[in-house]
């Protein structure tokens, strides 16, 4: 009964429910843990280093962890030395103040949350261990030439097991053959000893991997004697060696040291390495072969080591088992042994293992733990951690050994399964969550992806998605018309849409769109298939000659859209760090070739998506000394057609002289003399070895062939041409290419395409038949010759058409043509888009929606919409803007923005629909209203009625308001002589005044002025000024004056005739600043001006100031009157407006007094002045110097030794010099008045190394005290006879006494 319900729960999960495939779910779902990361089990650590147990999981919420130790709860807190690292499970043994050992045991790892438990893996803990070899004494061994030997290693356990090399005192590896070799234990055998085997250094190595450490067994002596050597030292090595052999050792037939017997055993775990070894003594040495008994050795995965002794099999696999024979065999005879494999296996999976189940309430599901192993593994289940035979009851489940079945789950259910499969050689432990989840569909892969592929390769797009029940997975394509299920579309079960070859039709937007019964989701890709890279031109075998210049061509054609990489190689490594190597963008170029370019050259072109490569050989051949004879080949001669048919004929030739260079190839050209007469074409190659070829021909052509040959050097001249064969005619053998149709007026369709050649007739009569039909519709075809267009006339408007153009001659028809398709022509949109809107952005932008026009309605190509706009008028002023602009926004839009609005603006704009006939009519015309924005700067800033202590400040409103003016900032501070600013002082002042007069200023002080107006928006920029207040009462003229300007009148109501106003002009440092308003629709605006009572009208000097307000005028002379205006001036320069004409005045001499000390002119002369008074100096110096001596002492004159003696010039010994101006100091140095030259406080002075003489430092550092050997008495009482030597130093003093 209970193997019935079973089966009828399977079936009914197969037939009514489905097998959930796994499913990555998002970390913001709700799901049980997962553990991600674990510690091997067997973990074995470096006692030096602190033990990290690694356990990391996810889960939602974020799961807690707790540890299990040799089968009981671990409390870490409890332990010091023990942490878990923060929203994690992994721990951290502190080493430090334990020892690694107490740690060793058998951990487990749990994670646990709201939905289920998950565990880990039993980790067993172990330390690495490399224990020190034992001390022991090893006895020399003396042996016999010809026996064998074997030299045990003997290594200490370690953990992991050590890995074994034997090495002589220098560290060198002892040579090693099929005589001497290390077996798998680690012993060294020798099959028979010879008598360079004696030394005393062969010393056994063991390397422990995980501690990096390496121990070392004693030395071991080897001393290999004749039988004659051994009677005469027996008794010299009698009391302290071990003699093996006594008899003398003959030839002997091979006996195996290991393994003994005839037959041994061996067992082996799947997937492991199985290394079996025979090792044989023997003389001569005998040879090791192996076989397998029950079938043959797997090829792939064995090897021989150790000189054939070894026979090693990876991977190993149940095949493996059987019996293996190795045999050893020399000339005297051969003995074998049998090695029988038995194969076990611990548990393995079979089909993975059990898979994560995400199942919706109702839904059906299966976890399967599928396993092998030998012997046959046992399986066993557990829920949450519990084995679930003692888990609580669930009317939905059903465990069936390694399945369980989940019927019609709900929710509530979601738990983690733990899969235990186990052998005598080990386990498995899986653990599955089945995670009961209610979730729309979302699709996972980002949105908007674009893929890129090459064209004619595979094109894969993916669709990764999750929901609950599993989303259902279609596609579309641009207009979203059908589902993409069929050829050339794969569907994939995972979602991923294949397309196996790609081509460039395929480009374009791709939904992906995911459905269950909660709802739908889609997802939008793009796929771009691209051109593929191709070389059309490839580097060409080379001969050159030593010294000679060779340039490899490389020509690519690549996709437009794709970044080329050019890369050259040389034998396939890279080009050498030479100079002489230049790569260009397509070509490599070596000059002076040498012998070592020889070889062959690569160039690789690569992008991101593909690549090209092509070689080509270069040989560098000696130098001839001065050529003779023409190195080109001799042109082929005897050209015979056999062999000929209709469409092939077959050409011989007969090469001629190819000049000391071997011809390399063959080309063959033709001559079309019906068709194209007097013009060779290449039709093949062929290689130099060659005389034959055959060529393959086209109907209806009469050929003449002629030959050249091709050596290291060039092209010979061609041949003589053959005698012309004559081919039969054919119908066509292709169709025109590039059709297209199109249409020129509404009502027609013009189908072209690119007419066949003569060559491509393949007969007489060539003509064209013409077919076209509205899609779905019935053909109609017309005969068209001598044209390449056919024109159909009254098609309905913007209607789809299939066309094909078959090529047809007298003898008949072409191949069946393919289909093109076109339009006919197109006619103006008859709509209007709708539902248009604005939204104001800010004050500088707005946005413009509007729905799509209905495609019949649009009577053509979408090429896109217009936005006509423009300004009506500034809220401020109601002047009208009338100048109409117009957005295009190419493609199928709803919105646009419209960018560089003026604030506080009226617009009114439209929208239409264009398409390639042109423009749609307009929406309906709206309006709207930018907001205020920041105001320009004041038209003007002047000043007027300075004062010792007052001026006035005058100003004009900006021309550019961009709003209401809601007051105006001043800000001024003063600037001192050397233009450094003072504080700021700031002023808010209200929107209807034009003038302040700022009063307790400093007397006779430079300022400078800032003024800005705000809107509700902020302030604007600011205009600045500069002044000066007067030096008194009585002085009325400032450092800056200002300008004299005709008074200024209330502006009227209405604009003046003239588009200038509020001109005014303020003279400056740097010139005069003029000022003005303008409201002209005129670009060209220049600034005029000319001398007072200039006499010829025509000198008037004009700058150039458009989109300005104000100009900075310079270069004016001071004390005279200048006449300004403004100008406005059209297309052809006539002028169409002009300003009144203003006066300005430029004073003679500016009164600010200037400091001379700042003064760069002042500045250079001091400079001068001190650089001429140092050379003076120095030239002093040098002059007083020249002939001169350094005063010497009597004790000094006593010397004997010559290096305190200065040398003469005429015999170089050494004497003495005198000078009378030595004992005058310089002028200005500074010594005392007295002579004597006191010592410094500190005793740590170079005359603390001298001869008791006395010296000290000046000020600056410098020594001033004598070179001399008196005692401090006595320089005390000659103090006036002694003097400083003149030197740099002191005339740098004297030079700084005078500064």
């Amino acid at each position: 009964m209970m193997e019935r319900r079973r089966m009828d729960a399977a079936l009914l999960v197969l037939l009514l429910g489905h097998l959930a495939t796994a499913l990555e779910v998002p970390l913001d779902l709700p799901q049980p843990p997962t553990i991600t990361h674990q510690s091997p089990k067997d973990y074995i650590i470096d006692p030096r280093e602190n033990i990290i147990i690694h356990c990391e999981a996810k889960g939602k919420p974020h799961p807690s962890f707790s540890w299990t130790r040799n089968g009981t709860h671990f409390d870490i807190d409890q332990d010091p030395n023990v942490t878990m690292k923060p929203h994690s499970g992994t721990l951290v043994v502190d080493i430090s103040r334990a020892k690694a050992e107490h740690y060793e045991s058998v951990y487990q790892c749990t994670a646990r949350n709201k939905h289920g438990t998950a565990v880990s893996n039993n980790i067993v803990v172990q330390q690495s261990r490399s224990p020190l070899w034992s001390k022991e004494k090893i006895k020399p061994i003396v042996v016999q030439e010809g026996v064998s030997l074997v030299l045990p290693c003997r290594p200490p356990a370690g953990l992991p097991p050590p890995i074994i090399f034997w090495m002589d005192n220098y560290f060198q590896r002892l040579p090693q053959s099929s005589r001497v070799s290390q077996s798998l234990n680690g012993d060294l055998y020798f099959s028979n000893v010879l008598k360079e085997d004696s030394r005393n250094d062969y010393i056994c190595y063991a390397r422990f991997p995980y501690t990096q450490t390496i121990q070392q067994k004693q030395p071991i002596t080897v001393k290999v004697l004749s039988m004659d050597a051994i009677n005469d030292t027996m008794a010299a090595f009698y009391n302290d060696t071990d003699l093996f052999s006594e008899e003398p050792a003959d030839e002997r037939k091979p006996i195996f040291l290991i393994p003994s017997g005839p037959s041994s055993s061996k067992t082996v775990l799947r997937g492991q390495v199985l290394e079996m070894e025979c090792i044989a003594e023997g003389l001569p040495t005998p040879e090791i072969s192996w076989t397998k008994v029950s079938g043959d050795l797997p090829a792939k995965r064995t090897s021989f080591l150790h000189y054939q002794r070894t026979l090693r099999i990876v991977n190993v696999s149940e095949s493996d088992a059987g019996d293996y024979r190795c045999t050893g065999r020399n000339r005297l005879g051969s003995v074998h042994h049998t090695i029988h494999i038995v194969v076990n296996a611990a548990p393995y999976w079979i089909s993975g293992a059990p898979r994560n189940l995400v199942l919706a309430p109702g839904e059906n599901g299966v976890l399967t733990c599928r396993a092998s192993g030998t012997p046959k593994p046992s399986v066993t289940w557990a829920m949450n951690g519990i084995p679930i035979e003692n888990s609580p009851k669930d009317l939905s489940r059903t465990v069936d050994k390694d399945t369980i079945i989940f019927t019609v789950v709900q929710t509530g259910s979601s738990a983690v399964y733990q899969c235990n499969v186990s052998n005598d050689y080990g386990y498995l432990l899986s653990n599955a969550f089945v995670n009961v989840l209610s979730e729309p569909p979302r699709v996972l892969t980002p949105a908007n992806k674009v893929y890129q592929v090459i064209k004619n390769h595979r094109a894969l797009m993916d669709c990764a998605s999750f929901g609950s029940p599993i989303p259902n997975i279609t596609w579309f394509k641009d207009s979203r018309s059908s589902t993409l299920d069929g050829d050339p579309y794969i569907l994939h079960d995972n979602g991923t849409l294949e397309i196996h070859v790609a081509q460039a039709h395929n480009s374009g937007k791709y939904t992906c769109v995911a459905r269950n019964s909660l709802g739908i989701y889609e997802n939008h890709i793009y796929l771009e298939v691209k051109e593929p890279t191709r070389i059309l031109k490839q580097p060409e075998y080379k001969v050159v000659q030593r010294g000679r210049s060779v340039v490899f061509e490389c020509k690519v054609k690549h996709d437009p859209s794709l970044i080329p990489t050019m890369t050259w190689l040389k034998d396939d490594g890279e080009l050498p760090d030479d100079e002489r190597l230049i790569v260009d963008a397509d070509s490599l170029t070596i000059s002076s070739v040498t012998e070592n370019d020889s070889g062959e050259y690569t160039c690789i072109m690569n992008t991101t998506l593909d690549h090209d490569s092509a070689s080509a050989q270069l040989t560098v051949v000696e130098a001839t000394p001065t050529p003779a004879v023409d190195e080109r080949p001799d042109p082929p001669t005897d050209l015979e057609l056999t062999d000929q048919k209709k469409r092939s004929v077959q050409l011989t030739w007969t090469p001629g002289d190819e000049h000391n260079s071997p011809i390399q190839k063959f080309l063959i050209q033709y001559e079309d003399i019906m068709h194209h007469r007097g013009h060779w074409h290449n039709l093949t190659e062929v290689p130099g070895t060659k005389t034959t070829a055959h060529l393959k021909l086209s109907p209806y052509v009469h050929y003449t062939f002629r030959v050249l040959a091709h050596n290291g050097v060039d092209f010979s001249r061609p041949s003589v041409p053959s005698r012309v064969f004559k081919t039969d005619a054919a119908a066509p053998d292709e169709n025109p290419t590039g059709v297209q149709g199109f249409g020129t007026e509404h009502d027609n369709l013009v189908i072209s395409w690119k007419p066949l050649s003569g060559f491509q007739s393949n007969g007489p009569g060539l003509h064209y038949k013409v077919s076209w039909r509205p899609v779905g519709g019935e053909w109609t075809t017309v005969t068209v010759a001598n044209n390449s267009k056919f024109t159909v006339s009254g098609t309905p408007t913007f209607v789809p058409y299939e066309i094909k153009v078959l090529a047809a001659n007298d003898l008949g028809d072409g191949p069946e043509p393919a289909i093109a398709h076109g339009y006919s022509g197109e006619d103006l949109p008859i709509a209007a888009p709708e539902n248009v809107q604005v939204m104001v952005m800010n004050s500088t932008l707005a946005e413009v929606h509007w729905d799509p026009v209905p495609s019949k309605l649009i009577r053509g190509h979408l090429k896109g919409f217009k936005v006509h706009y423009w300004r009506e008028h500034s809220l401020h002023k109601h002047n009208s803007h009338h100048m109409e602009q117009i957005l295009v926004f190419s493609g199928n839009h709803s919105h646009g923005m419209l960018p560089g609005l003026h604030p506080f603006s009226l617009y009114s704009f439209n929208v239409r629909v264009y398409n390639g006939k042109g423009d749609g009519p307009p929406s309906h015309t709206q309006q709207f209203e930018t907001p205020e924005g920041v105001p320009g700067p004041p038209t003007s800033l002047t000043v007027t009625n300075p004062s010792p202590d007052s001026l006035t400040l005058e100003w004009s409103p900006p021309h550019v308001r961009n709003g209401r003016i809601t007051g105006y900032s001043l800000k001024y501070q003063p600037v001192n002589n050397s233009n450094e600013l003072g504080p700021v002082e700031e002023l808010a002042l209200p929107a209807n005044e034009t003038s302040v007069t700022l009063s307790n200023l400093k007397y006779n002080t430079r300022y400078k002025f800032y003024l800005n107006a705000k809107t509700v928006r902020g302030a604007g920029p600011t205009i600045p000024q500069e002044a000066h207040t007067i030096i008194d009462e009585g002085n009325t003229q400032t450092s800056h004056p200002i300008a004299r300007s005709p008074p200024r009148h209330p502006p009227h109501k209405a604009l003046p005739v003239s588009p200038f106003g509020n001109v005014t002009s303020s003279v400056q440092e740097g010139g005069a600043l003029i000022s003005w308003e303008y409201w002209g629709p005129e670009k060209n605006v220049y600034v005029e001006y000319i001398v007072e009572n200039s006499e010829d009208e025509e000198e008037w000097q004009k700058e150039l100031v458009n989109g300005s307000q104000n100009i900075m005028l310079k270069g004016l002379k001071g004390g005279l009157a200048y006449r300004v205006r403004l100008v406005a001036k059209g297309h052809h320069d006539q002028s169409l407006h002009q300003s009144k004409e203003l006066l300005v005045t430029v004073p003679a001499v500016a009164s600010r007094q200037v400091d001379i000390a700042t003064q760069g002119w002042f500045i250079g002369l001091m400079c001068a002045i001190a650089l001429l008074i140092l050379i003076l100096l120095i030239i002093c110096f040098i002059q007083r110097n020249k002939g001169g001596k350094y005063p010497v002492k009597e004790k000094e004159d006593a010397h004997t030794d010559p290096e305190f003696q200065p040398m003469k010039d005429d015999d170089c010994t050494f004497g003495e010099y005198s000078d009378n101006e030595d004992h005058k100091p310089l002028k200005g140095s500074r010594t005392p008045s007295n002579g004597t030259v006191k010592r410094d406080d500190s005793d740590d002075s170079l005359v603390d190394y001298g001869e008791g003489g006395d010296g000290q430092f000046n000020e600056d550092g410098s020594f001033i005290g004598q070179y001399s050997g008196k005692s401090v008495s006595r320089d005390t009482a000659e103090g006036h006879e002694s003097s400083e030597a003149p030197s740099p130093i002191n005339a740098m003093n004297s030079l700084n006494s005078f500064v």
